[in-house]
């Protein structure tokens, strides 16, 4: 059996530059001094106040908690989503179209066969992967991915039925695609495509306003899938108590309206509510409470600026009938992948939340008290890779995948 790597053993560390992107993106682990914003750069949107205390640049809070960083397995080509099986084995997605099963050893599957076709152009490909809450039962995995139409493309869900041969060849039997979002646009960004399962058995799935003008201005109508999240059940059907159901002008999966690009989704166990965190542009990732049928804003509110300089829409951050985010980051951090821990391997990380940055390129664990974020430590900063998913397994150990060409598995144990 191949053995883990160790690559570090971390408590926290001090300034690491890291490349830029698109925008001005965090950089490093910012400033480690308790009581001081983690944050030391200048906003993007310089003029802009938050709508209250504490809505942005929290101070640094550290639990001092110490941990080693173990690589579980490498060579994967864009990592996107990781879900965990019960023999301790693991399922993780790569974007450009291919499902691995990685042993506990490390070890990577040959791609599982009858997965649907994706559109893997830019941010398009296949997204996420989850288990069925009745997976011991059924065996049934949904994933989430870019789905091509012509010359147009959209997020689309499907379910199958995951067999595993004796000799170890796994493939997805009765495959079907449950919902696909409408329009379709041309476009290769902006899909969303996290998968969030409720207690009561529904599921969520965030979606994206495709970039383009032509998407972004139907983020907040009832008649477009476009910037929402939706709420359906697990054969695709439609809840009787989604907030739209009964209106006959709208599309009765949509659960919340307004948002830019969600891939960060994961729901609070204290609470039960369902917190995002949404892609801004230069500024104005946003870290959302969603509630059932509210507006979040975009394009008509929002923290930041357009990419090219301008103001996005008329510039403003407020307007009565549209929800704060509770948190929000200028610069971005370009979140993706988001979990409340809950397990007994880092105690005194219990109830904080954990979010992956891709332009950040390190894990921003937030500290939250009810519905306010009261402090931010980053992780992994000084490995310098995008993050793409955070996740805690049954066993309490956090998992993190790196989006690179060589995407790596790593895994975050006591030292």
């Amino acid at each position: 059996m191949r053995a883990l790597r160790i690559a570090s053993v971390l408590t926290f560390v001090g300034l690491v530059a890291v490349p830029g992107c698109k925008g001005k993106p965090a950089r490093g682990t910012g400033r480690t001094v308790e009581g001081r914003p983690v944050e030391t750069q200048s906003p993007n949107a310089g003029d802009q106040e938050p709508a209250f205390a504490g809505q942005t640049r929290a101070p640094f809070r550290t639990e001092q908690v110490a941990f080693t960083t173990e690589v579980v397995a490498s060579g994967l080509e864009h990592p996107w989503s990781v879900a965990f099986l019960p023999d301790g084995e693991m399922l993780v997605t790569e974007r450009p179209g291919r499902l691995r099963i990685v042993g506990r050893d490390g070890a990577l599957s040959a791609p599982v066969e009858g997965l649907p076709e994706v559109d893997a152009r830019d941010q398009g490909g296949l997204l996420e992967v989850a288990l069925d809450p009745r997976f011991a039962d059924n065996h049934a995995i949904y994933v989430s991915f870019a789905e091509r139409e012509g010359d147009k493309n959209g997020t689309a869900l499907a379910r199958g039925t995951l067999v595993r041969e004796s000799g170890g060849a796994a493939r997805l039997d009765d495959v079907k695609v449950i919902w696909r979002q409408r329009p379709k646009l041309d476009s290769t960004m902006h899909f969303g495509g996290r998968i969030v399962f409720d207690k009561d058995g529904t599921l969520y799935l965030t979606l994206g306003e495709r970039s383009i003008d032509e998407g972004r201005h139907q983020a907040q109508r009832l008649d477009s899938a476009l910037g929402k999240i939706i709420r359906i059940r697990t054969d695709g059907s439609i809840p009787d108590d989604n907030p739209l159901a009964e209106n006959p002008h709208a599309l009765p999966e949509i659960w919340s309206v307004g948002h830019r690009n969600v891939q960060a989704a994961a729901l609070n166990p204290q609470t039960g509510e369902l917190w995002i965190v949404d892609h801004g542009a230069r500024g104005g990732d946003e870290v959302n409470i969603v509630k059932r049928g509210e507006d979040y804003g975009w394009p008509t509110i929002s923290y930041g600026i357009e990419y090219a300089g301008d103001k996005i829409t008329d510039g403003i951050t407020q307007k009565d009938g549209m929800e704060q985010p509770v948190y929000y980051w200028d610069p971005v951090i370009a979140p993706s992948g988001a979990v409340f821990y809950t397990g007994d391997k880092f105690p005194r990380w219990k109830g904080s939340l954990f979010v992956g940055g891709l332009a950040g390129k390190h894990i921003a664990r937030l500290t939250v008290e009810r519905d306010r974020v009261v402090g931010e430590e980053r992780l992994l900063a000084e490995r310098g890779k995008r993050i793409r998913d955070v996740r805690q397994a049954p066993d309490g150990f956090i998992y993190v995948l790196t989006d690179e060409d060589q995407g790596e598995l790593l895994r975050l144990v006591p030292p």
